[in-house]
């Protein structure tokens, strides 16, 4: 099990948005995922998007621990972006994601999952919402 640390503010947002009590998989936005909204060749690794399951899904089963007990989860292949010290954070309108290293994104989305999949079938696109 992985570790987040997420701040009061987003935890308020996601308790606001009715998302406090949801599975959200927390994926890089890379292009190459089934959930993916954006992103590809240059700005792998530099994109994230959390996206609202209607279920868990078994692709995302690494759960990611943080003391609010939001039900967040992450890949594997998502684990390899992320060194310790990762937080989300949410300030002045926008959800922001860091480790000790790196800033990550400061634009992250949020997406539902069952739109993203639907709109892959059908050829078009969902735009994820910022806050």
């Amino acid at each position: 099990m992985a570790k987040i640390t997420v701040s009061e503010a987003f935890v308020a947002l996601m308790t606001k948005k009715g998302l406090a009590n949801k599975d959200i998989a927390l994926i890089t936005d890379d292009g190459g995922g089934k959930y993916s909204l954006q992103g590809g060749a240059c700005s792998i690794g530099t994109k994230f998007t959390l996206i609202v399951l209607d279920a868990p899904d078994p692709d995302y089963a690494v759960r990611l621990e943080n003391t609010a007990g939001l039900h967040l989860w992450t890949s594997d292949y998502d684990m390899i972006f992320f060194n310790p010290g990762l937080s989300i954070d949410y300030h002045d309108g926008s959800i922001s994601i860091k480790d000790n290293a790196h800033a990550l994104d400061n634009q992250m989305r949020i997406a539902q999952g069952s739109e993203v999949l639907a709109a892959f079938k059908q050829g078009t696109t969902v735009a994820g919402q910022t806050c």
